[in-house]
């Protein structure tokens, strides 16, 4: 049993405030400040298990006369979350808030809600593919290049294969982490992808011909898609390779590989940038200095990361939130791994 959380997550706070601003309130006024502010309370409840409170404040928010769309999208994509937190009983009413969202317009407001469990994630990604409406047009003066980051091969042999099981996992979390800070790129979400794949019933992105990968690539709106291995055939010796696929053609149009020690996530950040050279993007030194600030130097806390995410993807939060909290015990600087504690710690007890 989790003890009680009364602290204010700075965290929790700080997205939530960066996620309404940003997405939902492109044009910030006084009454949209407002907005915000009492969404990012209602999300500190979250935080600390007092979920009703978070409810009723949204609720009242919702009630104000001069409510606009995305006022609302965003208030029912916070209630979603909270009425999920109260337990196995409200499932079905928190995905109900889901569907009012697609009703007012799933591209109102940018989601999934980047503090949502992976359950209600993989709930929204659902709904739009009912409603074919996976991916959102890009109206602005300069489309961005889209990207999609595979799951990782594991072609490890006899003891290392177990090993790295979960690594696979993790290592596209962190490609897709980090080339999310290149500004030239939009990069769809992992569990996006995985829900594709799933749909396909393609397990593994080995099983893919090259017409498969342009279906894939369509269906997500990607125009490259990031295909990666791994092997490890002894304690000394390890090599990655990972290469960019032109969705329309099938064609290669980069790829990078590294041999050495089995130090998967140093190879990881070291390879991201080289890859992104190749395929002419725009790194700056902000870019360069925050891909470094991304992440873990730390293996051992990378792989307990990528085991989170397993079972994190499971839904069974308990054995994830564990595994993301050794995590950062044993990197006091891994910020996604304390971001990961945060969202999975209420939903423990």
């Amino acid at each position: 049993m989790i003890p009680r959380h009364t602290a204010v997550n700075k965290i929790i706070v700080m997205f939530a405030a960066v996620l309404f601003l940003a997405a939902a309130f492109p044009s910030v006024s006084t009454a949209q400040d407002d907005v915000a502010a009492k969404l990012a309370e209602a999300i500190r409840f979250y935080g600390e298990l007092e979920f009703e409170k978070g409810i009723d404040l949204v609720n009242q928010l919702l009630q104000q006369p001069g409510v606009t769309s995305r006022d609302s999208a965003a208030g029912y994509a916070t209630l979603s979350m909270l009425t999920y937190g109260k337990g196995l009983d409200y499932i079905r009413q928190s995905y109900e808030y889901l569907d009012r969202i697609a009703g007012i317009g799933p591209c109102v407001i940018d989601l999934p809600q980047h503090l949502w469990p992976q359950q209600l994630r993989d709930q929204w990604y659902k709904i739009l593919h009912a409603r074919n409406q996976l991916t959102c047009t890009d109206d602005s003066e300069r489309p961005l290049k889209t990207v999609a980051v595979m799951e990782f091969d594991n072609y490890s042999v006899d003891k290392y294969r177990e090993k790295l099981g979960f690594i696979a996992k993790g290592l596209a979390d962190f490609f897709e982490a980090d080339f999310s800070q290149i500004s030239d790129l939009k990069v769809v979400e992992r569990d996006k992808v995985d829900f594709i794949l799933k749909e396909l019933e393609l397990a593994k992105s080995g099983m893919m011909t090259a017409t498969d990968a342009v279906r894939i690539g369509k269906m997500l709106g990607a125009q490259v898609m990031i295909f990666g291995t791994i092997v490890q055939t002894d304690d000394d010796k390890a090599r990655m390779l990972v290469k960019a696929v032109n969705v329309e053609t099938s064609e290669i149009m980069a790829y990078v590989e590294k041999e050495g020690k089995p130090e998967f996530f140093k190879m990881q950040k070291e390879m991201v940038g080289e890859l992104a050279g190749k395929l002419d993007m725009i790194v700056n030194e902000k870019t360069r200095s925050m891909l470094e600030e991304n992440g873990t130097s730390s293996d051992d806390a990378a792989t307990l990361y990528s085991q989170g995410l397993y079972y994190m993807d499971q839904y069974d939060y308990a054995k994830a939130y564990e595994f993301f909290k050794q995590a950062y015990d044993k990197d006091s600087e891994f910020e996604e791994a304390k971001e990961k504690m945060d969202i999975y710690r209420p939903l423990v007890s």
